[in-house]
């Protein structure tokens, strides 16, 4: 009879649970949710957290709220992330940083897997290996035996030490068996100076912020650090089609939350961007930034995540790449 009423009593607890769980999947969201920016307006992270506002409050009939918490790498965002209620209503538009940065600092507070939803992966886009517009570089392979000639000679720029951008150009330099000169600069924009000016010669940059000075014909593009033809920009070569094999890098956007989400939240989060980002009108946004659009579920974004963290800090440690 004990028996009997403990298993009654557990079945009991279970089907509140799952009832209790049910409500609140059925209610969720009936309140704003907060999608937070670690940068300033304007980049292609708040460009992106943007349109996704939009998207998902006019689906999911909710008001979605986007702040912009600017910090180096966006270290203050996902801290506000990792220690909220993880109820679904706090969540954080991420990108390469996130992981690139985490692989060359050992003091942060969170870690890019354990403490953290992995909701949806958003979107990819190659880089952009590009010259200066007057470079003597006509394409990739003269810009290869004039670096393997000589050596540390060419300077190659990137906006920080520990960026995506740095770690691209080390692969690529690893590909191709040459070595550069690294010279770090606080963003893009004095970087694309200097390539510009011919301080620097080369640098591999995101479509996002160099595709304008290529379309301008300020700068000249070379390549894509792709497997293969980008629809990015097609008319350029991919890195690893040219035989730099191992030279792929992606720049990619997701969002984020803090860990232990329920799991009918996540999901419906995860379909509900998914969906989104069938749409045309997304399409054509994500193509006009210098992305495409790259639907996920949790899991296959929280396994990228962990491979990409991995993978960086193998190449951190190789190459001895810390932060400033």
């Amino acid at each position: 009879m004990r028996s009997f009423l403990l298993n009654g009593g557990r079945a009991l607890l279970a089907a509140v649970a799952l009832t209790t769980a049910h409500t609140a999947l059925a209610e969720f969201p009936d309140k704003p949710i907060t999608l937070i920016v670690g940068s300033a307006p304007g980049g292609s992270n708040d460009v992106f957290a943007r349109m996704l506002a939009r998207r998902l409050g006019d689906s999911m009939k909710s008001t979605i709220v986007v702040e912009n918490k600017p910090s180096g790498g966006g270290i203050l965002a996902n801290v506000l992330v990792a220690k909220a209620p993880a109820d679904g209503y706090t969540l954080a538009v991420v990108s390469s940083t996130f992981t690139t940065g985490a692989a060359v600092r050992d003091n942060l507070s969170y870690d890019p897997v354990k403490s953290f939803t992995h909701v949806a992966m958003l979107a990819k886009g190659p880089l952009l290996l590009t010259v200066g517009k007057d470079s003597q570089f006509k394409d990739i392979q003269s810009l290869v035996a004039y670096a393997k000639q000589h050596p540390d000679k060419l300077n190659y720029g990137s906006s920080g030490t520990g960026s995506i951008n740095q770690f691209a150009s080390e692969i690529f330099c690893e590909a191709a068996g040459i070595k550069m000169t690294h010279v770090p600069y606080k963003g893009m924009g004095p970087a694309t100076n200097d390539l510009m000016g011919g301080q620097i010669q080369m640098l591999i940059a995101s479509a996002p912020s160099i595709l304008g000075q290529v379309k301008g014909g300020a700068v000249r593009a070379l390549g894509v650090t792709a497997a293969e033809k980008s629809a990015i920009a097609p008319d350029l070569p991919a890195l690893e089609q040219v035989g730099y094999k191992g030279s792929a890098v992606d720049l990619w956007w997701g969002v984020i939350g803090p860990a232990n989400m329920p799991k009918p939240v996540t999901d419906k989060l995860n379909t509900a961007i998914n969906d989104a980002l069938k749409s045309d009108e997304m399409k054509a946004f994500f193509l006009k930034e210098g992305a495409e659009p790259a639907p996920e579920s949790p899991a296959q974004f929280g396994t990228f995540v962990s491979e990409e963290l991995t993978r960086w800090k193998q190449i951190a440690q190789a190459k001895n790449i810390k932060a400033d």
